[in-house]
């Protein structure tokens, strides 16, 4: 009895390091990061991650969703969004990152609400991926006409 009580105050099994990011990773971070802003990470949101995975990086939805769950593990332990955004320019093209910005207005107006904490994060992350004021709002436009 006293070997089941000591058990229950040993720290848990040690969990495997996470991967160094890279843009893939970055940019789920940063999704699971909008979705996660307002509190709210709702099972639309998780979906719609999934989805944008899916397509961006050609994953089946397993795949996409075991992504996720890492891009989730990152975010909890993240550093700041200027970190995933500076990766994500240093590491793609500008095509690319015109693409995850869309990514992120995507998860941003998946609830039909824009919230100040989703739109700071997107500014940052806009920013720090070296995209202009105006790339971001060409890309909230192709999102909301796609909708």
């Amino acid at each position: 009895m006293l070997k089941k009580l000591f058990q229950t105050f040993r720290p848990a099994e040690p969990t495997a390091p996470l991967p160094d990011p890279d843009a893939e990773l970055a940019l789920g971070a940063l999704l699971v990061r909008v979705a996660q802003s307002d509190r709210a990470y709702q099972v639309e949101e998780i979906s719609l991650i999934d989805r944008i995975l899916s397509r961006m990086y050609e994953h089946n939805p397993i795949e996409a969703a075991k992504v996720r769950a890492t891009c989730e593990k990152l975010h909890a332990a993240a550093p700041d969004t200027d970190t995933f955004g500076k990766l994500i320019r240093e590491t793609t093209g500008i095509e690319e990152r015109l693409a995850a910005l869309e990514a992120l207005w995507e998860v941003v107006l998946a609830d039909g609400t824009q919230k100040e904490g989703e739109l700071k994060i997107v500014d940052e992350a806009c920013r720090a991926m070296g995209l202009s004021l105006a790339d971001n709002k060409a890309a909230r436009e192709r999102v909301i006409a796609r909708m």
